[in-house]
């Protein structure tokens, strides 16, 4: 059966399709529309690209699952009688407001977020077939779930962190023996008056303090920590408190406090320092909160990390190394872009009880799954006026490449589907030599970009030991870019383009059977070099999102985003 999964939030939006428990298409609304962080309405346009994915059409999906995200108005079936009123007229007149599901839980009290949604209107009106099923999924539990799904571990801590969802900041749930217990994180706590305990919320107000986009630029202080030291770090640290139980409150009364402390309290201050101390505080509350929540999960050393918190990748070295673990998994869409697999995942679990889900899971291979244009990309490349296919000498795209980037050039990738997630894993991502640390800062200049972090790594995995201290717990996190780890002191000169200040890396692990054309590129720069690593960051511009599109792509390379791109199908250049 085919079920749709819609997110609807204030930012990154998304959707996804699923046969069953097979992820078929999963695709970010700011893809589609171009927006960053697109989001506040239905993602109607990445709902439509899945389903051309997929080959298939509105009329075959058999369940919807929906976050409690902004709606139309007229879709709640709870509003007093002037309200109902108040809609009809704004309908009426083209100016219908979006109201959030969980807010409208909150402010009245309500858990039944089915019973206050008109869904016969809604499947109605999105040409989706009449009573088939129409369920809102935990927010907490959909960071959760895909964590779990994607391992095959026989115990685990599974914890979220984010900005916030469904009136929660965390939740905190122990596997062991076949079940799945929560301890903090139901949806009672929609019933509950708003809470504000989130450190990732604290977070994006220090990015925001800094000039930059919160809910977008938490990346880059992330990077300035490196060069900061966290001198005020306890004043903020002081409003924050971490129960015997793990649980993690503050001492603020409603966002706007939490919003005009964290303001004070970064005036006047040098960004580094702002963001070193931001940094620290959320480093030692978490470390803090999964400390004791490990113990209270009767010594697991597996842990499962999801929410937005944990595209934190210093913060994820920080918990892998403090604890010793056996391993530790971040899912790699952890923002608010993974839910809708996570409520999906969510309605299979429901339907089919957890014997049978747990029969289902497997280890993540890869993300793929946006469209993949097959020979479209060359097609498109090659016929785009002021853009032509690179002579090779013979040489296979993948060795044409390798020899580019040896001698300086920085080429994008363009294969396979769109990733699914914040991270560019080798389907649109630009590549270059290593070596020279000015490539950073250069090629930001070309992409209008202001980072403060080296770009990532990606290596073959049977280079890996070799170069990074990754060991079995952050093994499988690397696959997906999300973990930070030290690089070996012989290699930080040899590839020191992608090194931090601190001697850590961001590494991206890779095999050949998801990405083939990706991993023969690293292998052909490898015989011609002798060093297996080259540096990834993504495909897009400044405040741009991840390029999706051939015709995207061609207009990059136009604009000289790049010196030339490889598709399975050969090199383009300018001229």
């Amino acid at each position: 059966m085919l079920i749709l999964g819609l997110f609807s939030g204030y930012h990154d939006a998304s959707a996804c399709l699923s046969d069953d428990y097979r992820l078929v298409a999963a695709v970010a609304q700011e893809r589609m529309t171009r927006r960053k962080a697109d989001g506040g309405r239905l993602p109607i346009e990445a709902m439509e690209e899945c389903l051309r994915i997929a080959g298939t059409d509105r009329r075959e999906i058999g369940a919807v699952v929906l976050g409690r995200g902004p709606f139309p108005m007229r879709y709640y079936m709870h509003l007093p009688f002037d309200r109902r009123v108040e809609r009809a007229a704004r309908a009426a007149a083209g100016r219908e407001k979006q109201k959030s599901m969980e807010r409208e839980c909150v402010r009245y009290r309500r858990l039944d977020s089915e019973a206050m949604f008109d869904a016969a209107r809604f499947l109605a009106d999105l040409g989706l077939p009449a009573g088939i099923p129409v369920r809102f999924f935990n927010h907490h539990l959909a960071h959760a779930l895909p964590t779990l799904f994607h391992t095959d571990w026989e115990d685990a801590l599974i914890y979220t962190s984010d900005g916030g969802g469904d009136n929660v900041q965390y939740s905190l749930r122990a596997f062991r023996e076949g079940r799945l217990s929560t301890w903090y994180g139901e949806d009672d706590e929609l019933a509950r008056p708003m809470r504000i305990d989130s450190l990732g919320l604290a977070y994006g107000y220090a990015t925001e303090a800094l000039g930059f986009r919160i809910n977008r630029h938490e990346g880059k202080l992330t990077g300035l920590a490196a060069f900061g030291e966290p001198a005020i770090a306890p004043a903020l640290a002081a409003r924050f408190t971490v129960t015997d139980v793990g649980e993690v409150l503050s001492d603020f009364a409603d966002n706007a406090a939490m919003r005009g402390f964290v303001h004070d309290w970064a005036r006047g201050q040098p960004r580094e320092v702002v963001a070193a101390s931001v940094q620290k505080v959320l480093e030692d509350a978490t470390i803090a909160a999964v400390g004791r929540l490990l113990a209270r999960a009767g010594g697991t050393r597996r842990v499962g990390l999801s929410g937005g918190v944990f595209g934190n990748v210093r913060l994820n070295q920080k918990l892998a190394d403090h604890f010793g673990l056996a391993e530790m998994f971040v899912y790699p869409a952890m923002s608010d872009q993974g839910l809708p697999y996570g409520g999906v995942l969510q309605y299979l679990l429901e339907r089919d009880g957890m014997a049978t889900w747990l029969r289902q899971r497997h280890r993540l291979d890869h993300l793929y799954l946006g469209r993949d244009w097959g020979a479209e990309a060359g097609r498109v490349l090659g016929d785009t006026p002021g853009l032509r296919g690179a002579e090779s000498d013979g040489l296979s795209p993948a060795a044409a490449t390798a020899q580019r980037l040896a001698a300086g050039e920085a080429v994008a990738i363009f294969t396979k589907g769109m990733e699914y997630g914040p991270r560019a894993l080798g389907a649109r991502s630009i590549l270059a030599a290593p070596f020279d640390v000015g490539i950073n800062q250069s090629l930001n200049d070309r992409l209008d970009r202001s980072e403060f972090m080296p770009f990532a790594p990606v290596v073959r995995e049977e280079d890996a030991d070799a170069i990074f201290d990754l060991g079995r717990a952050k093994a499988y996190a690397a696959r997906f870019m999300t973990v930070t780890c030290d690089v070996k002191p012989d290699w930080r000169g040899r590839i020191a383009a992608s090194v931090h200040v601190d001697g850590t890396a961001r590494p991206q692990v890779i095999g050949r059977d998801a990405n083939p054309l990706y991993h023969d590129i690293v292998t052909e720069f490898a015989k011609l070099t002798g060093v297996p690593v080259l540096i990834n960051t993504s495909f897009n511009a400044h405040e741009e999102p991840i390029i999706n599109t051939p015709q995207e792509c061609a207009r990059a390379l136009l604009d000289d985003r790049v010196d030339g791109v490889v598709t399975e199908d050969g090199v383009f250049v300018r001229g």
